[in-house]
């Protein structure tokens, strides 16, 4: 099995890396893309959605950017300890009706020692916006990685 740096244990600089990687995959919206980041059989609970295994994350993520449209994401490093990181984000999206949203939402992940993600636990709440209350405007400019972003 190939690595996928980083690989636990993190630093804060490695952890930090891990998070932007994941942004910057899950901004593609490709469902394979982001699946590779996963082990084997990974488990997930995404709101009260519980996925387990490769195939069921793409499925899962299909139907979602295939409902979520122009969806585009911050993630931010939160803590980080061993073998896990727990993360906060925020992402925007619209759905078939045009109507916006923003939501926010706490990752925890577990990776094993190849890197690859074994565990995710995502609580999320959204919240109705107007297009003119938009802030996140496709993947994040490089003028603005390692920043965080701001609660609202």
């Amino acid at each position: 099995m190939a690595d996928r740096p980083p690989l636990p244990p993190f630093t804060r600089e490695t952890a930090a890396r891990k998070v932007q990687a994941a942004e910057d995959a899950w901004n593609t919206r490709d469902p394979q893309r982001v699946a590779l980041a996963y082990s084997e059989d990974p488990v997930w609970r995404n709101r009260g959605t519980f996925v387990t295994g490769r195939a069921e994350i793409i499925g899962f993520l299909t139907a979602k950017w295939g409902r979520e449209l122009d969806y585009a994401l911050r993630k931010d490093l939160w803590s980080f300890d061993g073998d896990r990181i727990a993360v906060r984000f925020q992402y925007e999206c619209h759905d078939a009706a045009g109507q916006w949203w923003r939501s926010y939402g706490n990752e925890l992940w577990e990776f094993d020692e190849h890197g690859l993600m074994t565990r995710r636990e995502a609580s999320i709440n959204d919240v109705r916006i107007e297009e003119h209350e938009r802030r996140i405007h496709g993947p994040r400019p490089e003028s603005e990685r390692g920043r965080t972003f701001p609660l609202r």
